[in-house]
């Protein structure tokens, strides 16, 4: 975590998987080891407020995995303090043989838990720059604008032998500018539209972090089926997303319809109010050549990586299976054509 990754395309565009940590163990590892057989690059999973903490799913996925990179996009340090993130972490890299990253940001939906959310980027570099040091096994101590290391601390268990890498999770030009600096990711979280990897690529400038973009993913052979059920997914957030994005404009009265149907827990209206340009802009939706179509474009507007989120289909299993023997082959063929290059 000393300095960003590099851009220089050694290691080509990506296509990874996340997961919501709802599941059981031996769910987590059927879908770990059917997203690696199927040839995806990493699997990932979040770190939401009132689900699982990230640790039981990850190390259920190191140990069912021998390949793909994995991390949780993305803690909070305002919840979790950044000396327990890089207890986690280091634990996870030893895990995994190395192949664990460290994602953090800001979080959402604080209200009312007490919380002191001020200053939050100066808390976010100064938890980044925690965690730098105590995976490097640097107990020389810091003194941040808002958090502290008391000189001596350091993790009592080996550490992990390479630089773990690190994911910044935000929308924010200015947060985006200061992961240039820190961060080898920045991700935007919930949003599957061009013009944000786009606009985020420009922010960045000639930094060399990538840029990745990840959203609910629904995929079927059945168009309307998949989509239905991903109207229903994106209408639980996108109340929050879309004023986030500087780059939509949502008609008033459409929000107002899908924000009152979930307030009233009736998803399926809510559902039916998120219209298709929406939709495409906060959710990968539609057939594996549908979500091929967005994956794509994404790439070529400047997304160095592309997550697929949960719940990927009407079945899980079915829905990552679909992605990997259809829509993944689709991509990396377009990408060998030079689409997104």
């Amino acid at each position: 975590m000393t300095a960003p990754g590099s851009r220089d395309g050694s290691a080509g565009r990506q296509l990874t998987v996340a997961l919501q940590t709802d599941k059981t163990p031996a769910a987590y590892a059927a879908l770990a080891r059917a997203a690696e057989d199927l040839g995806f690059d990493g699997v990932s999973v979040f770190a939401d407020l009132g689900f699982q903490p990230p640790a039981l799913a990850l190390a259920t996925i190191a140990a069912a995995t021998s390949r793909v990179r994995i991390g949780a996009a993305c803690q909070n340090p305002l919840l979790t303090h950044p000396v327990e993130i890089a207890g986690q972490v280091a634990a996870l890299a030893l895990a995994s043989g190395g192949r664990a990253y460290v994602g953090l940001a800001r979080g959402a939906w604080l209200d009312g838990l007490g919380v002191d959310a001020s200053r939050p980027l100066a808390r976010l570099a100064d938890s980044a720059e925690i965690v730098r040091r105590l995976l490097a096994g640097d107990d020389s101590g810091y003194e941040g604008a808002v958090l502290g290391l008391p000189a001596g601390v350091r993790l009592q268990f080996p550490l992990p032998p390479e630089r773990v890498e690190l994911l910044v999770g935000t929308w924010g030009e200015r947060t985006t500018r200061w992961a240039g600096t820190a961060a080898d990711e920045v991700k935007v979280g919930g949003s599957a539209n061009p013009d944000m990897a786009a606009l985020v690529r420009g922010w960045l400038g000639d930094a060399p972090t990538r840029v990745v973009l990840g959203a609910v993913t629904v995929c079927d052979t059945d168009r309307a089926t998949a989509r239905a059920l991903a109207r229903r997914e994106v209408a639980l957030y996108l109340d929050v997303v879309a004023g986030l994005d500087p780059t939509v404009t949502v008609d008033p009265e459409v929000r107002e319809r899908i924000g009152s149907a979930v307030a009233v827990g009736d998803h399926d209206a809510a559902g039916r109010a998120v219209p298709d340009d929406l939709l495409d802009r906060f959710a990968f939706a539609g057939t594996p050549e549908d979500v091929a179509a967005q994956v794509e474009a994404l790439f070529a507007a400047g997304a160095d990586r592309v997550e697929l989120g949960t719940p990927h289909g009407v079945d899980a299993i079915a829905g990552l299976r679909l992605l990997g023997t259809r829509t993944l082959p689709r991509v990396r063929a377009a990408l060998r054509a030079g689409v997104g290059a």
